[in-house]
């Protein structure tokens, strides 16, 4: 079967496409026939080796890439009750993906509901799932919470604006220009704000009073983060889900007092996708936002297996707003 490789840290050039045998899953494990896997950020990353030492995200090369994916069920492994060959399903957090066929543990399986495609399902249950954990578990949205969305016309930020939406929050959303301002008010933000060196943290102040916003979900990291302290209400929560302007590594816990007795976190989806029930919990709920009309996925790229190297290119170059797939079957 054809499996896209790293032998070796670094750019897309590092990508190779190989011929393999067909793997077997073992205990607690399904065979899946691969028909369209999500291109993330996360593939990059292992990609660039930001994961060599991580516990949490233990994938070490020579590895093949492909956190997320969706596909068919051909062939299960000892002990498994809960699912069947031919199930329709959809995974994250289980490398091999951009391959013909890939083991999954079933615990990570979820079913696809016979409206979703499978490329939507590639598509959403990575980034999907993270809204859902950020939202539902860490943040824990009401009707009435006012929260900022950082990045808001990205993948992830996209979801976390309709489903605080769907939720009943106050939606404020940073994006870095006016095209990207037009998709975050499209998706149902109440305020879009630009991030001018961290004015926006001012801006959120007027708007609410001089109170400050509940949540914070940042995805950017170092460039916004210390704004966004500034942005939050006495005793609100800072939710700090990645980097993309890189680590800060200067933070004294005091500024978080300073800031009005902050919560600050850095969770990680992993963590909140304990067992499978929890797995087909997040996805249910995803697939069935779809399915109302409340939660909407662009898919603005896709590529070949062959022309995996051009699609991580283009994801680097940040060319793209919505989601990525290889379509493979």
């Amino acid at each position: 079967m054809r499996a896209i490789q790293i032998y070796e840290y670094g750019g897309p050039d590092v990508l190779r496409r190989v011929e393999i045998d067909i793997p077997k899953p073992g205990a607690g494990e399904a065979l899946v026939r691969v028909v369209a896997a999500g291109i993330n950020f996360m593939d990059v990353h292992t990609r660039q080796g930001k994961y060599r030492d991580s516990r949490t995200y233990p994938v070490r090369i020579p590895c093949t890439l492909g956190m997320e994916g969706a596909g068919e069920i051909v062939e299960l492994g000892t002990g498994v009750t809960s699912c069947r060959i031919g199930d329709r399903v959809a995974w994250c957090i289980s490398w091999g993906a951009y391959a013909d066929y890939a083991v999954v543990p079933t615990a990570r399986l979820a079913r696809i509901p016979p409206a979703i495609d499978y490329d939507v399902a590639a598509a959403l249950i990575f980034q999907g799932s993270t809204a859902h954990y950020l939202l539902e578990d860490v943040a824990k949205i009401e009707p009435g919470t006012r929260c900022l969305v950082h990045a808001a016309s990205g993948g992830i930020g996209q979801l976390l604006v309709q489903l605080a939406k769907r939720r009943g929050a106050e939606v404020f959303a940073t994006t870095s220009t006016s095209d990207k301002a037009a998709i975050a008010r499209a998706r149902g933000a109440d305020h879009v704000l630009f991030y001018e060196d961290g004015a926006f943290a001012d801006r959120i102040r007027e708007l609410t009073g001089g109170k400050g916003v509940d949540v914070v979900f940042d995805a950017v990291g170092n460039a916004t983060l210390r704004d966004s302290f500034r942005a939050t209400r006495v005793r609100g929560l800072v939710v700090n889900y990645g980097s993309v302007t890189g680590p800060m590594r200067d933070l004294d816990p005091y500024e978080l007092g300073e800031a009005g007795s902050l919560f600050l976190t850095r969770p990680r989806l992993a963590d909140h996708l304990a067992d499978g029930p929890t797995v087909q919990r997040r996805a249910d709920d995803i697939f069935g936002a779809i399915l109302e009309g409340a939660l909407h996925i662009d898919i603005n790229g896709r590529y070949a297996l062959d022309n995996v190297e051009a699609a991580h290119a283009a994801l680097e170059e940040r060319r793209q707003s919505g989601k990525a797939v290889l379509d493979i079957g």
